[in-house]
């Protein structure tokens, strides 16, 4: 069957779904969503595997869509995402794609929103939730989100949820599904965690594995540039006069970086706009047209925007924040290399960054180039050459003669030669981009810099030669500068758990796994790293942050007292009168006190679980290095 689907209309998929499939542009299903969606109308459990932005929302959607029961004003499907901003962009898909089924309620619930209007809304009544899983498992605790009427589970990136510590709230809402409840599991790859799930509450799943090389990423070119030296602002500057460029779009986070970087840019004379889900319709639709038009070349938006924008002069797009997740980059750079042309894609990433970079590049099965930024006196003569191509097309124009009376009136008045006069008045063209720069470029100091750092370093394996061990090392030395230490007045005597601590970090502050360092719980109070540059409104969500019910009250603290936790006193005897070593082996530590460090080494890399020392005795018996 599913070789021999090849338009949408020969699935038995209801007239309104297709009518908007119609008006999107959509006529074949792709691989994933022709093999899925046959399976999935017939009600039977599926296990997806899949390249990541090979389609796998519409893949579960559709037939989700399809079954839904306008009458009904319980939740009839819960659908699952590791983060909350895959949740906005699951529930836009799927409210995009039932647009004309009259009557449809989707809700979209995670953390950092106000749990009392989501209340309310499932009060009124909501066919499909999309959710994160603790603030569904909260709302299902709550006695408000209802599943004696749901008959379809979704967990979407299964594997990237159970990495970020979701286990026990993925486990504990599937124990309540009905036994009726069909389950279906998507996720890129298969580690022991998903298996288990799958093995407990999945039954005799029918098995969809689409390989093969994503299409997307094989035709745009990819290139990083580590942050160093100058801001991203002024770095993002340099690279759009250095490109060859047509149109653009520059993706960041949130609404109100849309909005400043815009505003920065368009103050430098380049025609950019904003782009963001609070921008009425007609105005999105009116950004859209002009960039279609060439009336703007530089559109900044967010990633749920920008999902299907289809605008084949657009030849490059730049990361200016690095995604959440690799299905919004696939899709970012996706905006890119249409319409038979080639496309270039430049992420912005930061030192502590560099782990999801190496998480793109393997899950694309792709490499990305790193490149310098360039110096400002080539960015200089960059401005200068386009200038002189744009003064050469003007040459032979016929209304040059006026002007030429007016410049012998000016020499006249002003009392000045030709030559001078041209020099005052390049000086006022050339505004905020200047055509020569003085003084040392920034950037010199900063490749010195990591020069000397590496000759310190010594000789080291090329990146694509270096081992997990030395990269793990190198992340560890880069990232002490970049974090600030808060204290949350919270621990295990609260019940607060690693994972309760990762959960609400990554929902309701919208932080992924790689903005959270090491984590230290203790019985009254716990530690957490947590990037130093974070925006206003992050910090004002932390600030409000509630974990069991309890206000966390983070305050910052110095950065050293993790390491001062993490060792004894001077004699290499534990705090607080602590005794040196109990019956557990665990030396210089109070007792309950757990640590959860992701910068570590070991087998638990880029997990969200918390990890008891478990190290022989005789090992534990010296003074900390520290």
């Amino acid at each position: 069957m599913q070789e021999s689907v090849t338009e949408f209309r020969q699935l038995e998929l209801a007239d309104t779904l297709l009518s908007a499939l119609d008006a999107m542009g959509f006529v074949a299903p792709t691989p994933i969503q022709a093999a899925s969606i046959p399976l999935l109308l017939t009600g039977t459990d599926a296990l997806g595997q899949a390249q990541t932005g090979t389609g796998k929302t519409a893949a579960f959607s559709l037939p989700l869509l399809n079954k839904i029961n306008l009458k009904q004003h319980k939740p009839q499907a819960i659908v699952m995402a590791p983060t909350r901003e895959l949740a906005i962009q699951v529930a836009a898909e799927i409210k995009n794609l039932g647009k004309n089924i009259q009557g449809l309620k989707v809700l979209e619930i995670y953390g950092g929103a106000s749990i009392v209007d989501q209340m309310r809304v499932l009060k009124t009544g909501a066919h499909i939730v999309v959710g994160t899983p603790g603030r569904v498992k909260d709302l299902i605790s709550r006695d408000r989100l209802h599943l004696d009427e749901v008959h379809t589970f979704i967990l979407d990136e299964a594997d990237e949820m159970l990495k970020m510590g979701f286990v026990d709230d993925v486990t504990w809402i599937l124990e309540q599904a009905p036994e009726s409840a069909q389950r279906v599991l998507f996720s890129a790859t298969m580690p022991p965690m998903v298996k288990e799930i799958v093995d407990r509450f999945l039954r005799d799943p029918a098995r969809i594995d689409v390989a093969g090389e994503n299409r997307t990423v094989a035709k745009v070119e990819q290139q990083f540039w580590v942050v160093k030296g100058v801001e991203k602002d002024e770095a993002m500057i340099r690279m759009l006069e250095t490109e060859e460029t047509d149109a653009s779009i520059v993706f960041v986070r949130t609404r109100q970086d849309t909005e400043r970087l815009a505003d920065w840019l368009s103050s430098r004379g380049f025609k950019a706009a904003a782009l963001h889900g609070d921008i009425p319709q007609s105005l999105r639709e009116r950004t859209v047209d002009h960039i279609k038009r060439g009336v703007i070349d530089i559109l900044v938006a967010t990633d749920v925007v920008a999902r299907g924008l289809d605008v084949p002069r657009i030849t490059h797009v730049f990361n200016y924040d690095i995604p959440f997740d690799v299905e919004s980059y696939i899709h970012r750079i996706g905006r890119t290399g249409r319409a038979g042309r080639k496309g270039k894609a430049i992420l912005l990433v930061r030192t502590n960054q560099i782990r999801m970079l190496r998480t793109i590049e393997r899950v694309t099965k792709s490499r990305m180039e790193e490149i310098q930024l360039p110096m400002r006196d080539d960015v200089a003569l960059a401005r200068l050459d386009r200038l002189g191509k744009e003064l050469e097309e003007q040459k032979e124009s016929a209304s040059l003669e006026a002007f030429v009376e007016l410049v012998e009136k000016l020499q006249g008045s002003v009392d000045v030669d030709a030559t001078t006069l041209a020099a005052i008045l390049l000086k006022r063209q050339q505004g905020n981009r200047p055509l020569f720069y003085k003084g040392p470029d920034p950037m010199i100091a900063a490749i010195e810099r990591e020069k000397q750092r590496r000759d310190r370093r010594g000789d080291r394996p090329e990146r694509g030669e270096r081992s997990e061990r030395g990269e793990r090392r190198e992340r560890r030395q880069s990232n002490n500068a970049d974090w600030d230490t808060y204290q949350l007045q919270v621990g295990r005597e609260q019940g607060v758990q690693v994972k309760d601590i990762v959960g609400a970090i990554a929902n309701e502050l919208g932080l992924s796994k790689d903005y959270i360092g090491a984590i230290k719980l203790a019985p009254e109070h716990t530690y957490v790293q947590l990037p130093k540059k974070m925006t206003p409104e992050i910090i004002a969500q932390l600030k409000k942050l509630r974990i069991r019910q309890n206000d966390v009250k983070a305050v910052v603290v110095e950065d050293n007292v993790l390491r001062e936790h993490r060792r004894g006193g001077r004699d290499g005897a534990p705090r607080d009168g602590a005794p040196r070593g109990g019956r557990d082996g665990n030396r210089g530590r109070r007792e309950g006190e757990r640590r959860f460090d992701r910068n570590r080494g070991g087998d638990h890399r880029g997990s969200f679980r918390g990890e008891r020392n478990h190290a022989p005795r005789q090992e534990r018996s010296k003074p900390s290095a520290e």
